[in-house]
């Protein structure tokens, strides 16, 4: 999935996908959620926790960070949908 030119991949955005990431993963691991959701939220908080230890310029951060926050996205909608989709039928 290529970066929406919507949501630039800021230090402070992936600062939050981390944040929010990382939130949904202990969520989904409480709920029990399915192992593939789990393994991609699991994936993408790691991956952002080691960019913010990096310098933002470095090239790693500046290589790994635009595909990291969108892979993040994707996984953290993923988790939206099968949480409320879990809410609806409880």
């Amino acid at each position: 999935m290529a970066s929406d030119p919507e949501q630039p991949t800021t230090r402070l955005d992936l600062s939050h996908l981390r944040r929010e990431a990382r939130t949904a993963l202990e969520l989904a691991i409480v709920e029990l959620a399915p192992n593939d959701l789990i393994d991609r939220l699991a994936l993408a908080t790691g991956l952002l926790e080691a960019l913010a230890e990096l310098p933002a310029s470095s090239a790693p951060a500046v290589a790994l960070g635009p595909p990291t926050a969108d892979r993040a996205r994707v996984a953290l909608k993923l988790w939206r949908d099968w949480s409320a989709t879990r809410k609806r039928l409880a």
